[in-house]
């Protein structure tokens, strides 16, 4: 808790959620597979928790959230994954359900939105850097998914930006899992400073 206490108190840090989305790990989600272990872990009602303990604590949530708009104008086609989505006319369409947050975690007024309708990480294209920077944001609580590619992302592009990064370690998650958890342990393990929700609630709560 001594490193936690140091970066992630409240005044630095802000909550990120990494495409908590219908259309990605929701009742509309595409890679069912993925949801289905979001869904499996509990990650919805425990993320929603700490979404909430952070609004109390004032501590700020941002949804980092991918959307297209229905032509695909201003996407690139350069990413053989979304590629195959973006043949769906109805995936992760701007302003249309699939997009939106997951109910569990809100989302509230008060919190922030970025979208990106490009890359792979919410920092790029987006004013997500600005919107920190002008909070006075140090630390980012990465959350969301996936481990597979979306929150190594997140954490390689918030530390080139030269913020502190926390890992939720129980709000996060890939598929196949033992993958996941390879990802966490060889890796993000050593550039994060890992704690649970439980953790870091008991932490703004202090």
């Amino acid at each position: 808790m001594g490193r936690l206490s140091e970066i992630a108190s409240i005044g630095k840090a802000a909550v990120l959620t990494m495409e908590m989305q219908r259309g990605v790990v929701g009742d509309l989600a595409v890679i069912r597979a993925l949801a289905d272990v979001v869904s499996s872990e509990g990650i919805p009602k425990r993320l929603g928790a700490l979404v909430a303990g952070a609004r109390s604590a004032g501590v700020p949530v941002v949804h980092c959230r991918a959307a297209f708009r229905r032509d695909r104008k201003g996407s690139f086609f350069n990413i053989p994954l979304v590629n195959r989505m973006l043949e769906d006319p109805n995936y992760l369409v701007l302003g249309e359900p699939a997009a939106d947050v997951i109910p569990e975690l809100g989302p509230d007024p008060a919190d922030l939105d970025t979208v990106r309708t490009h890359g792979m990480s919410p920092f790029h294209g987006t004013n997500l850097d600005m919107a920190l920077r002008s909070l006075g944001v140090e630390t980012v609580v990465a959350t969301g998914v996936s481990l597979n590619v979306g929150i190594p992302g997140v954490v390689i592009e918030a530390l080139n930006h030269g913020y502190h990064v926390v890992l939720a370690t129980d709000c996060v998650a890939g598929y196949p899992m033992d993958y996941a958890k390879q990802v966490v342990d060889h890796g993000l393990a050593r550039i994060t400073t890992r704690a649970t929700a439980e953790e870091l609630l008991e932490l703004w709560r202090g």
